[in-house]
């Protein structure tokens, strides 16, 4: 039997991964936030927290309680939970741990919390608070398992994509109420109103397609990310997993399987 992942994180990134292991025949047990705020939503296992249920790339996430988390692996579908992180290390005792919150700091993952802790992208430091550290910066690198060492540091420039990087992403002009206008899929032009935060007008900033948009209702503070607009127009990405998404999800796997490999190795050696 294949060892348990408890992931923290939901977003688009962290399900890459998640879908990479489901592949790989590896139980997974998704710990996500009480109200999450990813924009990518349609990409997202953490998602189910909103909707209940969310289907992406062939898997079924569910937001259940902690108690339901065994019947649920036992169904094939994936638990998405918001108890708290240490309850749930303290009840499943998973023995991988992968933190893909990708706050750009750690939010209190430690080495000994599992036999395996990965950290994704910057903020861990592979040796140190983790035990291996997955490159998440675009480029020559993404997807790499670093054992030794931190990732690229966090630059604050989003990736390129479609010829854009900073213009792409929109942004909060102040706190409040976010209420969206617009949803994912939809085509906007550059400088139309996608929402609102109270009474205050957001704007896209290029022609494009909404990719993600944050879930309307929520509170944001000021320069909160609240929408990605991507300009390649191809609808299809904003239903599918992301190229960076399956890459990094690759090295978390890599990861895995590697170290499930060794660890196999030394108990027939013994």
């Amino acid at each position: 039997m294949k060892p348990l992942v408890l992931m923290r994180g939901g977003g688009d990134i962290a399900s890459g991964a998640v879908y990479r292991l489901r592949r790989a025949g590896y139980p997974v047990v998704i710990s996500e936030i009480a109200i999450p705020t990813m924009i990518r939503r349609e990409v997202c296992y953490g998602n189910a927290v909103h909707r209940g249920e969310m289907i992406l790339e062939r898997f079924v996430a569910r937001h259940v309680s902690l108690g339901e988390v065994k019947d649920t692996l036992a169904q094939e579908i994936i638990p998405v939970v918001t108890s708290s992180y240490e309850e749930l290390l303290d009840t499943l005792k998973p023995e991988i741990v992968v933190d893909a919150i990708l706050s750009k700091k750690n939010l209190g993952t430690k080495r000994d919390d599992a036999d395996l802790v990965i950290g994704v992208g910057p903020g861990f430091i592979a040796g140190e608070d983790v035990d291996v550290v997955i490159e998440t910066m675009r480029g020559h690198s993404l997807g790499r398992c670093i054992y030794d060492g931190p990732a690229q540091p966090n630059t604050g420039i989003p990736g390129n994509v479609g010829g854009y990087t900073h213009e792409r992403v929109i942004h909060s002009p102040k706190a409040g109420l976010f209420t969206a206008k617009r949803h994912i899929g939809d085509s906007v032009q550059a400088n139309e109103v996608i929402g609102y935060v109270d009474e205050e007008p957001v704007r896209a900033k290029i022609t494009g397609i909404l990719r993600g948009i944050l879930k309307s209702g929520l509170i944001v503070s000021d320069h909160f990310k609240l929408a990605d607009v991507d300009a390649r127009c191809e609808e299809s990405h904003c239903y599918s997993i992301s190229d960076k998404s399956l890459a990094v999800g690759g090295g978390v796997l890599e990861a895995v399987t590697a170290w499930d490999y060794e660890r196999n190795l030394d108990g027939n050696n013994l």
